[in-house]
């Protein structure tokens, strides 16, 4: 006899990441440098930081063909993973946060109402 699994449902949020700040937990905030009045740069994101690799900088990622200046870096349980623009950051059950490729996020989560 087969048997299929029962479906499950888990209601998460999950914020798609394009660029530093974009997750709305980040809690970003301009940074101006003594002694310059304009904008220096934009404080790193707290869930989603700068993806930090000595020499990768304008290396292309093998997942998205962007370059990896423009990627972040999460800690998830499991621990640190790269995002790509795009990618979903996913909220866990106990909080915990973690990335998802928009193709599989897309064939396994829906939105709720």
């Amino acid at each position: 006899m087969k048997y299929k699994k029962k479906p499950v449902i888990i209601i998460t949020e999950a914020t798609q990441w394009f660029k530093n700040g974009d997750h709305p937990e980040d809690d970003c905030h301009p940074v101006y440098l003594q002694n310059q009045g304009e904008l220096s740069f934009i404080s790193e994101g707290k869930i989603v930081r700068y993806y930090r690799q000595p020499g990768d900088g304008n290396k292309k990622c093998e997942h998205c063909n962007i370059i990896m200046h423009e990627h972040g870096w999460i800690d998830t349980l499991e621990g640190g993973f790269i995002v790509c623009p795009g990618d979903y950051i996913i909220t866990g059950i106990k909080g915990e946060r973690y990335p998802c490729k928009p193709d599989i996020f897309l064939a396994s989560y829906e939105p709720v109402e």
